[in-house]
């Protein structure tokens, strides 16, 4: 008489815990990239920002959440994922609290970029937990489609819950608010994660290599914030361009001879990967930043408040649910090309409407309806390059493999926010100048900005379509009982 098969990890009561704790560790970091968006007018009155500076509020947290998160993933393969997942979650507690006391601009930025530092050491070792646990191919497809699905409902629910805490409590509240959540996270790491094996390293971390992508990345994001106000032609945005080139190729280069790089190169060779990263950074630089314009757009055109801001993304969250629901199912059926493609076709259309938007608007009408169907796109983008990328890793580069696909959907929205509100503030400086009113003129700039976002939501179908169509198989991975021996392999 043949064994019973074994019982799927998700079918048991510990593993439906464990996939709602990293559930939880994934919504507190995806928020925290969208929570302070209605609440900037209120950061920026209270500080002193200016224009321009008020968005290292968003770019800060998304630059080394995504240069810093190779380093994470890297460090939770070698050093542990329950050791990396700790230690990030209360690195990111104490900058949150750091962030809700900011007496100035410069602290606030300061803290909010160690707040991505300590969401980049989180979210991969969150996600290789998930993907080394649920290694079922039924099993893994449900996990990896849920994470999809938080992903996008945290970016819009984001909003909401920063225009209800903005106006009925005080902006300080987006970043206090993550001080209990984190300590519960960590109560259930310790009860529900089993703790690492202690074993000697054979490798080093890359440091150097994690410090060069990040630097290469900031300076590029800093040329295209500034490049407005000095000029794109200016010596000074040529130079801005110029170093973060050299700084990219130094990492390049010196990854290509580091022993034990940060980022080895020889992990492309798993099918799918680069094709799914690259769609995510291009689709994430569209989606993201229309979050951004369009609620710059209600407040600053539309007059409505800050809770109503909020309060007008509640349907694109269930749009986010729906369609990463029904991109779940289709992935065993399908595999994850069509649903991609589908996903950034839908987004490109919802972007495009978008950019009709007029200075006489009504949300009812003129949003509402582009944005829902936008969200349909963003849940279908997710799952599908989030599942692609997974594909075929093995169990000791889980934590690479989730580090890049989440760096790439960060880098991807910190480089949309740089590049499309340069574009919406060059329009809108032009507008004015030729005595547009200033309703008019910022509307133009979002016109323009969110058709650039379009256009690069269709980029990414038109890449999705030239990629691997995997199905959610997945390399043999440990169970839930060896969930450490990755960490003691690969040290």
């Amino acid at each position: 008489m043949p064994p019973a098969a074994p019982t799927p990890v998700l079918d048991t009561k510990r593993g439906k815990q464990i996939l709602m704790l990293l559930l939880a560790v994934a919504f507190l970091d995806f928020v925290d990239a969208s929570i302070v968006n209605v609440a900037l007018p209120s950061i920026s009155a209270d500080l002193g920002f200016t224009i321009q500076n008020l968005q290292w509020v968003l770019s800060g947290y998304l630059l080394t959440y995504g240069g810093l998160m190779l380093l994470g993933g890297r460090a939770a393969d070698l050093f542990g994922r329950r050791r990396l997942l700790v230690s990030g979650t209360a690195l990111f507690a104490v900058s949150s609290l750091a962030a809700g006391l900011a007496p100035d601009d410069t602290v606030l930025i300061l803290a909010r970029m160690i707040q991505g530092s300590g969401a980049a050491m989180m979210i991969p070792a969150a996600l290789s937990i998930l993907t080394t646990t649920f290694s079922e191919p039924g099993d893994r497809i449900k996990a990896l489609g849920a994470w999809g699905a938080v992903g996008g409902l945290a970016s819009a629910f984001g909003v909401f819950l920063g225009g209800v805490i903005t106006d009925f409590i005080d902006w300080r509240w987006v970043f206090f608010v993550n001080l209990p959540a984190a300590a519960l996270i960590l109560r259930a790491i310790f009860r529900l994660v089993p703790a690492d094996r202690k074993a000697e390293r054979r490798e080093s971390l890359d440091v150097l290599g994690a410090l060069l992508v990040t630097a290469g990345m900031l300076l590029l994001v800093y040329t295209i914030v500034e490049a407005p106000d000095a000029g794109w032609g200016a010596a000074r945005t040529v130079a801005g361009f110029a170093g973060a080139g050299v700084l990219l190729a130094i990492f390049a280069a010196y990854e290509a001879r580091h022993p034990h790089p940060v980022f080895p190169f020889s992990i492309f060779r798993v099918k799918g990967l680069v094709a799914a990263d690259v769609t995510m950074v291009t689709a994430m630089a569209g989606f993201y930043t229309m979050f951004l314009l369009i609620t710059l757009y209600l407040q600053n055109v539309l007059g409505l408040s800050q809770f109503e801001s909020g309060a007008a993304y509640l349907a694109p969250c269930f749009g986010v649910v729906v369609s990463a629901g029904v991109a779940t199912n289709l992935l065993g059926k399908v595999g994850t090309r069509p649903v991609i493609v589908a996903g950034a076709t839908l987004g490109a259309g919802g972007i495009f409407w978008l950019s009709k938007i007029p200075v006489d608007g009504s949300y009812w009408s003129n949003v509402l309806p582009a944005l829902t169907l936008t969200s349909l796109g963003l849940g279908g983008v997710l799952v599908g390059a989030t599942t692609a990328a997974q594909n075929g890793v093995s169990p000791d580069k889980a934590g690479l493999a989730a580090a890049l696909i989440n760096s790439s959907m960060w880098l991807g929205g910190a480089l949309g926010v740089a590049i499309f509100t340069a574009v919406a503030t060059s329009t809108t400086a032009d507008r004015l100048a030729h005595h547009a009113t200033r309703p008019e003129a910022l509307t133009a700039g979002f016109q323009d900005a969110l058709l650039l976002a379009a256009i690069f939501l269709a980029a990414a179908a038109l890449i999705a379509l030239r990629s691997p169509n995997t199905h959610g198989e997945q390399a043999a991975a440990p169970s839930l009982d060896a969930m450490a021996e990755p960490a003691a392999e690969a040290a």
